[in-house]
């Protein structure tokens, strides 16, 4: 089988390298004209009706009939360039393009900010986007791989919290709203994002708004919004295909791994295809992954399949329609509870093993409808289904549904005004023995104008009421405000301030789970009331031009204030009808710990520039934050948090070579559960803790590293290293990350 899968690799490789097309044939390669650095997603249109884009390394290859032609090279950020060219039948040219890029590359642009697309320089809050090339650089199997990379945010265990808004909860609440085009994409029982679950093969961008945005999104935007952008098919059609396979080396401490017969080994592979039909999109994805784990019983295998599908028809001017979906089929096993820090790190404890089988899959249908004069309406929903099945211990199955829909109305009037208004329901139904079987309901209204006063001074103004229902007992409603304002002091300077409210509707599962992981117990909380709260900023974003260095600088101060804050609190929580605690009232619970108030500075760097003759890019961002809990009887620092964050990527770029080194430091975790560390009862819950936290206390920097090189311009291979110096480090208790890991990626472009 492995020979006949090299042989078939070795095939595609040559097969991709020799094909040539009927007509003339144009390729060439477009870089930055300062930097000499490659463009990827250089629009190239022959006579405005054909064209294709460039790859990650700037090249492209253009089929065209013969006859004079011109070709007008886009980029947003750069000057157009128009070429004239004149082919005849069966020859080959060969055209390079140097793009000038504007004063600065400060002209991304985004969405989730006000529902409608607008430059981020012009964005009233702190907003942060990552492209698909680093995603599918770094080999991301689940997208908080690579979300851990952007500057105050962080996924842990999980969790993702912004600028250090949340802490650690086991997966039930967040207080960051996940979303896949605008939806969210949050199970109806947890409230909580399936990581393994986003299409990290169809990405065209991921904006990730930091602060509260629950005027526009809702309950659970508390602390933010992560917006999944996925794409549609360009001009051409383009497959794309991964395939790769690696392994986990041993850990320094050689005593961690000693129940490794062999290296455990991980190996995947994923498509993608987008092509035009006339007037439907058509774009269709997959996935499939296996690894072995570098501990005891927590291993992964699953397969998903994406379709996404959109027509427009000819008949009805500015009408649209389409669907979305997504399916998955997992069986994987968690690691939660080591058995001692020294030997037992990596081996689970037997009691906190818990394997399960689940399929996950939404459905999205929609319709847009533009007409009259910059008139939009859109209705969006979704349908979501989570299952889970515990083979071992039935009596944790459990099943969600999610019922969402949105209807939006948006007008964008010729005084640079534009109205956002909508209507949203969201109906959730969750049957579980660990919580029994619950509904909820949310029905919402919301409205926003953004306006910009002589060209320079961006406004925003946005207001919702939302009514929260659950089991039909509990009742509440709760209005929210946002106001934020940018002005551009100069040509490359933005300064903006923004004050945002929020609140969160407790989970399903933060109210009634009632279950046990080991000697741990996780207690019902039916009486946990809602979180609210609000944040405030202001920020300047300057753009530069440096020699042949060019980029932006994005400092940030910011303030966040909780009341009601939930926290994931562990400790003994003894009935009151019984006298005396027993290890059966050792555990968890979701508690309103009162108020807490985090400050901070950010400092995000973007660039792109060359050293001698070898193009590089870079971005990097450091994160300070003063997380204090206010309702201890004197001050102290939130559980589960870093102070200090720092985050970055640099890649160099040389002819057909490529290579990159990411990094990330953070400071160590102050704070954690006391019970954790001490003797509950005479027994140790988290046997070494309290001794391996005060032997390992300085924080830690992780390095990765990758090389790559492009055989052809359909195919390039790559060679990743990740936690190269083979670091030691932990993220929540009990949780030591991956040793040093081994990636062999293949990549086909077509």
């Amino acid at each position: 089988m492995l020979r006949f899968a090299g042989s078939f690799l070795l095939v595609i490789l040559i097969s991709t390298g020799t094909l040539v097309g009927q007509n003339a044939v144009i390729t060439g390669r477009v870089t930055d004209s300062a930097t000499k650095g490659p463009l990827p997603g250089v629009n190239v249109v022959a006579d405005n009706i054909t064209g294709v884009s460039t790859n990650a390394n700037g090249q492209y290859r253009l089929e065209i009939k013969p006859g004079v032609h011109e070709l007008v090279f886009s980029f947003i950020g750069y000057q157009s360039f128009k070429k004239t060219v004149t082919v005849s039948e069966g020859r080959h040219v060969k055209l390079d393009v140097s793009l000038r890029s504007k004063a600065v590359d400060l002209d991304v642009a985004v969405v989730t900010a006000g529902k409608f697309e607008q430059h981020l320089s012009d964005v009233t809050v702190s907003m942060s986007v990552m492209k698909p090339a680093f995603i599918e650089n770094i080999n991301t199997v689940k997208l908080d791989q690579a979300l851990n990379f952007m500057p105050g945010l962080e996924v842990l265990d999980g969790q993702a919290t912004i600028r250090g808004g949340g802490g650690y909860s086991y997966g039930a609440g967040s207080r960051v709203s996940v979303l896949i085009d605008g939806l969210p994409i949050m199970t109806a029982s947890e409230g909580e994002v399936k990581w393994n679950f986003l299409p990290v093969e169809n990405i065209d961008q991921v904006e990730v708004l930091k602060g509260a945005s629950s005027a526009l999104y809702g309950s659970s935007a508390l602390n933010g919004i992560i917006n999944i952008r996925t794409a549609y098919p360009g001009l051409k059609p383009e497959t794309k295909i991964s395939m790769y396979s690696g392994f986990y080396m041993k850990p320094e401490r050689k005593e961690l791994a000693w129940w490794w017969d062999n290296l455990p080994v991980f190996a995947g592979a994923s498509f993608l295809h987008l092509q035009k039909f006339g007037r439907v999109d058509l774009v269709v994805g997959g996935n499939g992954y296996i690894n072995q784990g570098y501990r005891t019983d927590n291993y992964d295998e699953q397969a998903r399949v994406n379709l996404k599908f959109r027509h427009r028809p000819k008949k009805i001017k500015g009408f649209s329609y389409g669907l979305n979906t997504n399916m998955q089929w997992q069986h994987r096993s968690d690691f939660f509870i080591w058995m001692d820090a020294d030997s037992g790190a990596f081996v689970q404890n037997p009691a906190s093993v818990s394997a399960n089988s689940g399929i996950r899959f939404n459905v999205d249908p929609w319709v847009t409808y533009y007409h009259g004069n910059n008139n939009r309406h859109s209705l969006k929903t979704r349908y979501y289904r989570v299952t889970n099945g515990f083979k071992d211990t039935p009596d944790k199955n459990n099943a969600s549904d999610l019922f969402y829909g949105e209807y939006q109305y948006q007008k964008k009037f010729k005084n640079s005004l534009m109205l956002t208004t909508g209507v949203a329901e969201q109906y959730g139904t969750a049957n579980a023995e660990l919580y029994g079987n619950h509904f909820s309901n949310t029905f919402s209204l919301y409205g926003q104008v953004d306006y910009t006063f002589f060209g320079k001074l961006s406004t925003t103004l946005g207001l919702r009421w939302e009514q929260y229902s659950l089991d039909n007992a509990d009742h509440e409603s709760s209005p929210v405000l946002r106001v934020g304002v940018n002005y551009q002091a100069a040509k490359s300077t933005f300064v903006r301030a923004s004050f945002g409210q929020g609140y969160r509707y407790p989970s399903i599962a933060e109210k009634f789970t009632a279950t046990s992981l080991g000697n741990l117990n996780i207690f019902p909380n039916p009486g946990l009331a809602s979180e609210k709260g609000w944040s405030a900023e202001a920020g300047v974003r300057q753009g530069f031009r440096i020699s042949n260095w060019y980029g932006f600088v994005d400092v940030a101060l910011f303030r966040m204030e909780y009341d009601n804050m939930i926290e994931f609190t562990f400790g003994v929580y003894k009935p009151d009808t019984a006298d005396f605690a027993t290890l059966d009232d050792v555990g968890f619970k979701s508690q309103n710990v009162g108020k807490a108030r985090i400050t901070g500075i950010e400092i995000d760097l973007t660039g792109n520039g060359r050293i001698g003759k070898v193009p590089l890019k870079l971005f990097m961002g450091y994160t300070y934050m003063n997380p204090q809990d206010l309702s201890a009887d004197t001050t102290a620092i939130l559980k589960y948090r870093y102070k200090h964050s720092f985050k970055g990527d640099v890649e160099f770029n040389f002819k057909r070579f490529s290579t990159g080194l990411s990094f990330i430091y953070r400071s160590f975790m102050e704070r954690i559960d006391e019970a954790f560390e001490e003797k509950i009862l005479g027994v140790e819950i988290f046997p070494g803790l309290k001794k391996y936290r005060e032997e390992n206390n300085t924080g830690a920097v992780v390095f990765d590293l990758r090389a790559s090189y492009l055989f052809t311009p359909a195919t390039r291979v790559s060679l990743i290293a990740k936690n190269i110096l083979n670091k030691e480090y932990m993220g929540r208790p009990g949780d030591i990350r991956p040793p040093r890991s081994i990636t062999l990626q293949v990549l086909l472009d077509f």
